[in-house]
């Protein structure tokens, strides 16, 4: 597969060659973006984007030769479908006390071995409880031939394992649970024209180091040919892998939707205006050109020092809330 999508209707703007996509992967290269925006994008798809988790775990019963922490860890740590995420609240953002259906997803795990064999027990035992924000959200990902998923636990006869499991939102910034990513491959100047790397090799860095396949949609560089000091990097090209729980495509997208987020972030905050004196209460911070009497305000910022001779919060004289300190000695100026 290979055609480009201009990401914002015209030619001269980024856009994406998409290589390779199937259900588990996505390979694509992305042109005209600086560094600073591809890795920014690949850096909020590996940890920003929300996903669901187990993150607690109510044990009821466990006679396994495992001990309840072993297990817990390992429930974290299976994938759970995320689609649709964001009707599921952050814990921090809801009201109630620790979990609801509102911002969590209860599954029930039993098991008990009554034969004389091993018994295994998969994900597919992980059961979800109603009500849920939507019907995908928080089942866990299968994507083995056989309908079992990841391998929890072994039972022999006469253990048993009962546990009450709480999956909740959240990033893998907080917890590597919450990733969406296997791994995110990025690479550009896959020949090293820019000499951004300093190989370190033996006998021969060509034969240590070969290049990519990234190389080929690349003009080798001649023999003896010098660094373009006006070079700027890219394109670059991206692998994104699912662990299940996102589709590749939507793991990208939700990137792209989540650095707009940041970016308007900044934006709202450097346009604030007087928008800034409500956001920034206690006189930190960005003000407005007037700022309060007394205050030093130059270009509109004002410290959250009162400015009575340049003494600091706690008065001149070198004065903290601790006692008197070598510095300000000289009427407390700065």
């Amino acid at each position: 597969m290979d055609y480009d999508i201009p990401m914002d209707g015209e030619d001269t703007g980024p856009t994406v060659t998409i290589r390779e996509a199937s259900p588990a992967a996505v390979d694509f290269i992305l042109r005209h973006v600086d560094l600073a925006f591809a890795n920014s994008l690949r850096r909020v798809i590996m940890s920003e984007i929300p996903t669901m988790a187990i993150d607690l775990v109510e044990v009821k019963k466990n006679t396994s030769v495992l001990a309840d922490e072993f297990i817990c860890h390992r429930l974290g740590l299976i994938p759970l479908n995320s689609k649709s995420v964001d009707d599921v609240l952050y814990t921090r953002d809801c009201d109630c006390d620790q979990y609801c259906e509102n911002c969590s997803v209860t599954l029930s795990l039993y098991a008990r071995c009554t034969s004389d064999g091993v018994m295994r027990v998969f994900a597919r035992d992980l059961v979800p409880q109603d009500p849920r924000a939507n019907e995908w959200v928080g089942v866990p990902v299968i994507k083995d031939d056989n309908p079992d998923g990841a391998l929890i636990l072994k039972l022999t006869k006469g253990q048993e394992v009962e546990m009450k499991c709480i999956a909740k939102k959240g990033i893998a910034k907080e917890h590597a649970k919450w990733a969406p990513t296997a791994a995110v491959g990025f690479e550009y100047d896959p020949w090293n024209k820019l000499k951004h790397l300093d190989y370190w090799y033996e006998e021969s860095a060509k034969d240590e180091w070969p290049v990519s396949r990234n190389g080929e949609w690349e003009d080798q560089p001649q023999e003896g040919e010098g660094v373009a000091l006006d070079g700027q990097p890219g394109p670059f090209y991206v692998n994104v892998e699912t662990v299940g729980g996102l589709e590749p495509d939507v793991i990208v997208q939700q990137g792209i939707k989540v650095l707009q987020q940041k970016l308007a972030g900044v934006i709202q905050e450097l346009a604030g205006g007087d928008n800034q004196a409500e956001t920034n209460g206690d006189g930190f911070g960005p003000r407005s050109p007037e700022g309060p009497s007394g205050g030093y305000d130059q270009g509109g910022y004002t410290t959250p020092f009162d400015q009575r001779g340049g003494a600091s919060a706690w008065g001149g004289g070198g004065m903290t809330p601790y006692g008197a300190t070598p510095y300000g000695q000289n009427g407390g100026n700065w």
